[in-house]
Formats: structure tokens, C-alpha cells, sequence
């Protein structure tokens, strides 16, 4: 056909991610990938490939970079065990209403079912875990596919999705006209859905009844960045306003309304209070899932619930609704603070005394053991020293295990947005590492921890390379007690403390990542904390500190439930 320019279907890939925006992207070579990976060698494209040391860690890079930048995160890697590598990422992204696109090159279509290396059906494999999932078999349909992948990694709920992508389709042409992009879709939430006025009217309506509401904020308002509109609804109202652990971000906790993390994992007894005692109960962009609400007992059957969220299923599924606002959390929340702020008859809820009395006794209980000169070191004490050293812009990415409770509960925001991220979907051990990598490379100006226990770290240590050949000034904290200490916790607390399986030989983390190339230091005395992270975090290159640290079952967790 004569006018009509090709691309091979690799170029084409490379131009509809360009097109969209896409500036970085992480994964991993493998043999079914060679024609997209000689594209990236010879176009010019402005888009910075970072080489990971396994498909695991492309996914959590490509997490951490989305929740840091507003835009999708874009990872890679080959068929057959890398699409079973980069799996666990894709699943911890989607449920955590993270976007990010996973691109697998497959086996050729021609090849299929006659046994060929790697082969596998990767469409089959992703449809549970992703919100759009595809393989593109016809090249002509390479550009449709992209545009379809973006709008649905943002728009709605946003969530992960899959692409896989067949050697012969990547050799194959595509039309360059084809070549095009919806720019809404290139940062999300995109194309928000506004609430229904009605809903709203019935929402304030309740509120202005209320006699001790309060708000429980999940991760809807920080992915949507609804902290100002949030303020003012809870300005309006004078209700105090939680958050789960996703949702630390939504206000700065030394707002004068902020009560702090609620639930099993990093709520106490003072928050906990509040979320019993109230008669109205505002979730907003939160699932209610078990870890938030203590499995469904805080907060009580008989309070009214209102909840906002963009997932229509979401909303009613683990408590009865009064009224439901399906939209956008901004939206809704702005919407909320006009219908309210034109109330002059509000009766306040008590929400600044009542967060001030909670952090006073969160304070009391945390201090003295932050304080503490006990060893092995107390995790309260290097949430304190961390909050000395640490400028406010920060940004923290914890593990499960010892690191997630002791930050959600004693680690106090100074400021709204994702300055904390964590992997609270599916909990997988050695998420933070590569994450933090991510989050660095998207938000290079801030100081970037990740925080790990010594069993996150068997986990993850293979990337300290990458950190290293790029040169990322990350600080890495592991936990030190040579145990999977959540589990034997559990054991301690309701199995008659029969530890099975659960201790393993300490590791030497500070030589090992030394052996990488990584400046790194060993703490076993409390004295010396504070001193070794101003240290870490000040060093221009990537610093570990290994901290040996009370096991989780011998120290004060801030944790009311070890299996959720």
C-alpha cells in the first residue's frame, strides 16, 4: 500500500508507551523479549529502562513510582517463569488501586500447543488478578489494545493491567497512523465520576444529626487527593477523622481533627474508642475489610453508616449503608463540604478533643518506651530516633511484619499525601525494597527509606545491585531478630505458644549488603541509634542500617490481633 508507513509491532510498543506519556519503566531481559529490547536499543524515545535482578521487584518499582507520581507504572519482563515472577506485583497493585502495566512477551502465536520453551496461558493466569487483561495476537490491534490497558488502569477504581505480548506480533507491522494516545489517561484518577446531589443532601442530612460521627478514611483520598476537601468537611462537622493503614496521607496527622491509624494493625485502645462510640460512621474510599474494622466488630452494627467510594461493589458489602455515594473521593468530599458549610445549626462533634485525648494517651504508653536503653533495641525507639532525623517530605516504605504496625501507630505525618507506602493488600514480605526503589526514582527529591524485618530482607537482598549500579541514595532499616516474627507472635498469643517453624540463624545483613556495594552499619546498642541514622540517612549513596531488634512477640506491638 503506497503512504502508509510501518512500524514492527516492538517499535510500535515503544511509541504508544512514549505517547502515553511513560518516562521509565523497570524489568527484566529474557529471550522472548529480544525485538522490544533491540526497539528500546535503537529508537529515540526519551523513556529510562531500569534493569531489575527479578520480574518480582519490576512490579513493586513499578507500584512505589505510581503511587509517588500519578501516573501508571510500567513493568516488564519475559514468558513462562518471569510471567510467574512479576505475578505477585501485579495482584498487590490491582487490589491496592494502584495502576500499573505489566507487559509480558510471550511465545510466538504460530508456536502454541506445540510444546515451544516458556509457553504459557498467560491470559489465563493474570484474569483473576488484574482489571484488564489481554494478549495481543493480531499486530494491527497493538495500539487499540495500549489505548484500552491505560484507560482502564485509570479511570473508575484504578487497578493493574496485563498485556502479552508474542514474539512473531512484536516482528510483525503495524500502521503508524494507529499511533496515538488519549492524553486523560497518561496520570489517574482519570475522567472522575462525580457523586449523585441527592446522595449528598441525604449524607449531610445525617451528619448534621450526628452526635459523635467520625470519618475512617482508606486509600480512595490519598490516590485522589482529596486532603482539602476532606479538611473542610471535617472542619464543618468538628469530626474527628481516622485512617487505615492505606490511608495515612489523608490528613496530617497534627491536624487538630487527625485521630490516627484505627483497626488491629497500628490502632490502640484510645482510637479504637472513638470508632465504638460513634453513631455515625463515614468510610471514605476504604473496603471495610477485616484488619480496618477488628473483623468487623469496630466499628459496631448499630451505627449508621455513610460510605464514599468509586467501587460501586465496595460500598453496603460489609456493613448495612444509609446512604451510599458512589464517585471520586475529591468530588464527593467537596460536594459534602458545600451541602455542609451552608449549615449554620451544625452541632460539633467533639473531634479535636477527641483526637487530642487519643494521641495524649497514644503518647503516654509510646514514650517511655521509645525512651527505653533496653537491648535488643525497641522498635518504639527507632520510630523516635527516625522522626528526629527525617525531614517532614519523606517518603517511608515499610514491610510487613515489625515495620507496618509501629509506623501506622507511632509515627506521626506532618503533612498530607503518600508519604508512606506499604503493601497492605496481600502483605507479601519483600515488597518494600524494590518499592522504595520506584518511589525514589519517581520523587527523586526526598529523602526514600525502606523498611524491612531480617525475613523481608531474605526476600529482597538481590536488588541491593540495582540500587547500587544506580546509584540510588535509599537508606535500608532491617529489623534484626532472626524470626518470622508476625507468625510466631500468633503462635505466642493463641496457639499455647508452641513456636514451630518460625526461627531461623541471624544473618549479618550489614556485611551482606556491603558485599553489594551498599554503606552499611550494624546497631546493637540503643545509645548509638540516633547518631547511625543521622549518618545513613545523610550518606549520598545507598546505607543500610541493621538494627537487632525485640522480637514482635516480646514487645509492646500495637497490635490487638495477629491473625486478622
Amino acid at each position: 500500500m503506497t503512504g502508509v508507513n510501518y512500524l514492527t509491532g516492538a517499535e510500535a510498543m515503544v511509541r504508544m508507551l512514549e505517547a502515553h506519556g511513560v518516562t521509565h519503566m523497570f524489568g527484566l531481559c529474557g529471550d522472548t523479549t529480544l525485538p522490544f529490547y533491540d526497539a528500546l536499543a535503537r529508537m529515540d524515545h526519551g523513556i529510562q529502562h531500569i534493569l531489575t535482578r527479578d520480574e518480582r521487584h519490576a512490579a513493586y518499582m513499578a507500584d512505589g513510582y505510581a503511587r509517588v507520581t500519578g501516573k501508571p507504572g510500567i513493568c516488564e519482563g519475559p514468558s513462562g517463569g518471569g510471567a510467574t515472577y512479576i505475578l505477585p506485583g501485579v495482584v498487590e497493585a490491582n487490589e491496592s488501586s494502584v495502576p500499573i502495566l505489566a507487559i509480558t512477551s510471550d511465545v510466538a502465536t504460530t508456536s502454541r500447543g506445540k510444546y515451544p520453551l516458556t509457553e504459557l496461558d498467560q491470559t489465563a493466569l493474570f484474569k483473576p488478578l488484574a482489571k484488564w487483561n489481554a494478549s495481543i495476537d493480531d499486530a494491527s490491534r497493538l495500539p487499540a489494545m495500549m489505548r484500552a490497558a491505560f484507560r482502564a488502569m485509570t479511570t473508575g477504581t484504578p487497578g493493574a493491567a496485563h498485556l502479552a505480548l508474542p514474539f512473531d506480533v512484536q516482528k510483525a507491522s503495524v500502521d503508524e497512523t494507529e499511533i496515538w494516545a488519549d492524553a486523560r489517561h497518561r496520570s489517574y484518577p482519570a475522567e472522575r465520576a462525580g457523586p449523585d446531589p441527592d446522595a449528598i443532601d441525604a449524607a449531610a442530612e445525617v451528619l448534621a444529626k450526628a452526635k459523635s460521627a467520625v470519618a475512617v478514611c482508606g486509600g480512595g483520598p490519598v490516590l485522589s487527593g482529596a486532603s482539602d476537601a476532606l479538611r473542610r468537611v471535617a472542619k464543618a462537622l468538628d469530626m474527628p477523622v481516622a485512617t487505615t493503614v492505606s490511608g495515612q496521607g489523608a490528613l496530617a496527622e497534627t491536624e487538630p481533627l487527625a485521630l490516627g491509624v484505627v483497626g488491629s494493625n497500628g490502632g490502640v485502645p484510645a482510637t479504637r474508642a472513638v470508632v465504638d462510640q460513634a453513631d455515625v460512621v463515614l468510610f471514605i474510599g476504604c473496603r471495610a475489610g477485616s484488619v480496618t474494622t477488628e473483623r468487623w466488630r469496630s466499628p459496631a452494627r448499630n451505627a449508621t453508616i455513610i460510605h464514599i467510594d468509586s467501587d460501586p461493589m465496595v460500598i453496603g458489602a460489609n456493613y448495612r449503608t444509609e446512604v451510599a455515594i458512589c464517585a471520586d473521593a475529591r468530588l464527593a468530599l467537596e460536594a459534602l463540604a458545600d451541602a455542609l458549610e451552608g449549615n449554620d445549626d451544625l452541632p460539633g462533634q467533639g473531634g479535636a478533643a477527641k483526637a487530642k485525648a487519643a494521641w495524649a494517651a497514644k503518647t503516654a504508653a509510646f514514650a517511655p518506651l521509645a525512651a527505653s536503653r533496653e537491648a535488643p533495641i525497641r522498635p518504639e525507639a527507632v520510630m523516635a530516633a527516625l522522626m528526629d532525623v527525617l525531614d517532614d517530605d519523606a517518603t517511608i516504605v515499610a514491610d510487613p511484619g515489625t515495620p507496618c504496625p509501629y509506623f501506622s501507630a507511632h509515627y506521626r505525618w506532618q503533612s498530607a499525601g503518600r508519604h508512606f507506602i506499604t503493601n497492605r493488600a496481600h502483605g507479601a514480605l519483600g515488597y518494600s525494597l524494590g518499592a522504595a526503589m520506584g518511589a525514589h526514582i519517581g520523587r527523586p527529591s526526598v529523602k526514600t527509606l525502606a523498611v524491612m524485618g531480617d525475613g523481608s530482607f531474605g526476600f529482597t537482598c538481590g536488588e541491593f545491585e540495582t540500587m547500587v549500579r544506580h546509584k540510588m541514595p535509599i537508606t535500608s532499616i532491617v529489623f534484626s531478630n532472626s524470626v518470622f516474627g508476625w507468625i510466631k507472635a500468633g503462635q505466642d498469643a493463641g496457639f499455647g505458644q508452641r513456636y514451630y517453624n518460625v526461627d531461623f540463624d541471624r544473618t549479618d545483613h550489614a556485611a551482606v549488603a556491603s558485599a553489594f556495594g551498599v554503606k552499611s552499619w550494624t546497631v546493637k546498642d540503643p545509645a548509638d541509634l540516633r547518631r547511625v541514622l543521622a549518618m545513613a540517612v545523610e550518606h549520598d549513596g545507598p546505607t543500610l542500617v541493621d538494627i537487632h531488634s525485640q522480637p514482635l512477640h516480646e514487645a509492646a506491638a500495637p497490635v490487638s490481633e495477629w491473625v486478622a
